[in-house]
């Protein structure tokens, strides 16, 4: 791709997060959790927030960078970016356009953040209060079609249905992410394990997915700071580098009232490969994912569309021994994920991506080179970000 690529050119130098507690339950008002994150995320990186000049987000995060800058008394805001499009979509889209902008020149040291403390305000995806619909809604409310769980459930069935997919492979992704959040205290549902007979009795959300098929809603903050890849070696930590990202979605994703010309899909046909060719990589030389999961229908499609495995191999393939740090095929969301860590609408998974590359995870693979985030599947649009150690430059 020549020099119109961000691959290798941008490193993180910090990476920081604030407690995260259940929907509703954050001591802090949400600005004040995005500054703790920034803060955490400089004094990881060894570096004065004053030096911060660019900032980037996503998912209508409501702080503005401009009273973040005055608040961190940052020298000069010269770089500030909000990523289009609702929930984890995103996070990995707020990395690429942080990144753009250090490789273009426009910023030197540039955090990609997000803050959620629902107690303050509506709950994130709830439906709208009012007694009438109009616009895509007008064709949906009126036969209960109000949630995003209802909303991608059809998605995920017509996928299921066409590929002859069974519910153990929904079942053993949760499984991973509750598996993995037990060795990570950072992790909401630490101490509290998931057996399958667990997952086979919690309650229907909306058919197929379970209560353990869906996300958390927790409060709280993540934040990710990028600078340019010739500081990586002056940095406290083991150097990570963004070796490629895309954001977008297929042919009339969008398209609505649910008339896109291809249903079952999580939308990554055409970013993941994008991503990828960025990366100069393969799916097979990915050492570990993290999937967003809005629902485990979502990180199933994901996973296919990367090219992880084919749908027809879904059932054999997703088991939790394959899904596993500890010596899995395809290790997934090895801090606990959406279900089990907390719900940061993802910016969490690219945190855990960089501990990864760092050997810093509580649930460390081996060896791990290239780590993977898919952000925000069956949204519009959707992201996808490669993270690496230097011996793949």
């Amino acid at each position: 791709m020549g020099e119109s690529t961000i691959r290798g050119k941008v490193a993180v130098a910090g990476i920081g997060e604030t407690t995260y507690w259940k929907h509703g339950r954050s001591p802090h008002a949400e600005f004040r959790l995005a500054l703790m994150a920034i803060l955490a995320a400089a004094e990881d990186a060894g570096i004065d927030p004053t030096e911060i000049d660019g900032f980037a987000s996503y998912s209508n995060d409501r702080n503005d960078p401009s009273r973040i800058a005055a608040a961190l008394g940052c020298q000069d805001l010269a770089f500030s970016n909000m990523q289009w499009g609702g929930g984890g979509g995103g996070g990995s889209a707020a990395i690429a356009n942080a990144a753009a902008a250090i490789a273009c020149g426009y910023a030197r040291c540039v955090v990609v953040f997000r803050a959620l403390a629902q107690g303050q305000f509506q709950r994130f995806g709830q439906a709208a209060a009012g007694g009438s619909a109009g616009g895509h809604d007008a064709f949906t409310v009126p036969y209960g079609v109000m949630s995003p769980a209802q909303k991608y459930a059809m998605r995920y069935q017509r996928f299921a249905h066409e590929h002859g997919v069974r519910r153990s492979a929904l079942r053993a992704i949760s499984m991973a992410s509750y598996h993995h959040a037990q060795q990570n205290p950072r992790a909401v549902m630490y101490g509290r394990p998931l057996t399958e007979e667990d997952y086979d009795a919690s309650r229907w959300i909306t058919e197929p997915f379970r209560l353990f098929d869906c996300c958390q809603e927790n409060d709280g903050a993540a934040a990710i700071l990028l600078v340019a890849a010739e500081r990586a070696r002056d940095l406290p930590h083991r150097p990570c580098y963004l070796l490629g990202a895309a954001a977008g979605s297929e042919h009339r994703n969008g398209a609505p009232v649910h008339n896109a010309p291809l249903y079952g899909t999580s939308s990554f046909t055409t970013v993941a490969p994008r991503a990828f060719a960025m990366a100069q990589i393969t799916a097979a030389d990915v050492d570990v994912v993290q999937s967003y999961e809005n629902f485990t229908g979502g990180v199933l499609m994901s996973l296919v569309e990367h090219g992880f495995f084919p749908a027809e191999e879904a059932n054999d393939f997703l088991t939790l021994d394959n899904l596993r740090a500890d010596g899995g095929r395809l290790p997934l969301n090895t801090s606990g994920g959406n279900l089990a860590e907390c719900y940061m609408h993802g910016l969490e998974l690219n945190i855990e991506a960089v501990r990864q590359i760092r050997s810093q995870s509580p649930n460390q693979v081996e060896g791990a080179e290239i780590s993977v985030v898919g952000s925000g599947p069956m949204v519009t649009p959707v992201s996808s970000s490669v993270f690496g150690a230097e011996a793949v430059l």
